[in-house]
């Protein structure tokens, strides 16, 4: 169990997002002990002053430990680019490891490290084993990941040359997690999604950029590619963090969440008014990220999209590498398919008249696409 006196004096506690059953944060936690739903960290949320370091770490104040036990690489503070009239991307693409990954894994590791884990593991489509193997080794941690056969070569030789042992499993995602709980080592701790606590502290940091880095304000829509939801999940913790400070009303940004139509329980969950996701059969696409057929934090997406006033689309499997291509000749910014489809779905709601043009909106591209090429 932790010295509580490394623990930021903010931390309240661990609270299940399901069932509210309490957890200690002075021991490592995984899922709660009582429903098996993922935990949300709590604070005594007051107003704070802004760091001047140029990563999320400027954030300290609302992450869970002190900053001197961090393990950080740089990550987050990643640049809001203009795209166009009032369209912004946030470009993740520049975070360590190159994809958004980064931010959770730099609060999982450093929780993990100063709660006694001596190796971690994690299923993974792709960047959240790059990221693992990157802050496992800055740690002094043992890694162990399982990815899917068709993982792109990139994601696999990023794990070993970072010094993780990597496990390829046929199937997706989910197999490679059936596969860690069976085979994988008696002593690693999982951080897989959602499995954890701490991942949705580091990818909450993006929402706190996005108030800053549009003065203040937030924007009207976010368009989010999603896979297992941490950074959605986040991000609308973030905002409700702001409104107990007093730093914004009750007025969010709309979230827009993004799939492919190869693999889109949340999508069919959210027209079909469902409280929670359904398994996905034969989950297929080639923006692996997006390949994730039974996001345990389903039911909190579903939750973040109404009360935001939100919506959800599926995106064609043809659409998805064009619409990469088309945003990158179009800006200069490296675009992952994942991302691909999240513009091609911007494209659609502009159409539409679901976005207005006198509206701020901001497009996630949430890793590097050379990774894939």
């Amino acid at each position: 169990m932790i010295d509580g006196a490394l623990l930021n004096a903010r931390l309240k506690g661990l609270t299940c997002f399901a069932c509210g059953a309490a957890h200690d944060p002075r021991a490592l936690q995984s899922v709660c002990t009582r429903c098996g739903m993922p935990l949300r960290v709590d604070y005594d949320v007051r107003p704070f002053q802004v760091g001047a370091e140029p990563s999320l770490w400027r954030y300290a104040a609302m992450l869970p430990i002190d900053r001197a036990e961090a393990v950080t690489l740089a990550e987050g503070w990643t640049p809001l680019l203009e795209v166009g009239r009032r369209l912004f991307v946030k470009d993740e693409s520049r975070n360590p490891t190159g994809s958004f990954k980064a931010r959770g894994m730099s609060l999982a590791v450093t929780m993990a490290r100063a709660l006694g884990a001596k190796a971690l593991a994690t299923p993974s489509a792709g960047n959240a084993a790059g990221a693992l193997a990157a802050y496992g080794a800055a740690a002094r941690l043992r890694v162990t990941v399982a990815m899917p056969q068709d993982t792109p070569r990139a994601f696999i030789e990023e794990c070993r040359h970072y010094g993780a042992s990597v496990h390829l499993v046929e199937g997706t995602i989910a197999d490679a997690g059936k596969w860690l709980k069976a085979n994988g080592p008696r002593d690693a701790f999982d951080v897989s999604t959602l499995k954890e606590p701490y991942r949705i502290e580091g990818k909450k940091t993006m929402a706190y950029e996005l108030y800053e880095q549009l003065e203040k304000k937030l924007p009207d829509a976010i368009i989010y590619p999603t896979g297992g939801g941490t950074g959605l999940v986040g991000m609308w913790k973030a905002f409700d963090e702001m409104q107990a400070m007093g730093l914004i009303g009750p007025d969010r940004p709309r979230f827009v969440s993004v799939q492919p139509e190869g693999c889109a329980p949340i999508v069919k969950a959210f027209n079909e008014g469902a409280a929670r996701t359904e398994p996905w059969p034969a989950a297929n696409t080639t923006a692996y990220g997006l390949r994730v057929p039974s996001p345990i934090g389903g039911f909190l997406c579903l939750r973040a999209l109404r009360e935001t006033k939100g919506t959800a689309l599926a995106v064609a499997e043809k659409e998805i590498v064009p619409a990469a291509e088309e945003l990158s000749r179009k800006t200069g910014i490296d675009v992952c398919p994942e991302s691909g489809a999240a513009w091609a779905a911007a494209r659609r709601l502009y159409a539409s008249g679901w976005l207005q043009p006198a509206e701020t909106v901001v497009v996630f591209n949430t890793g590097t696409g050379l990774k894939y090429r």
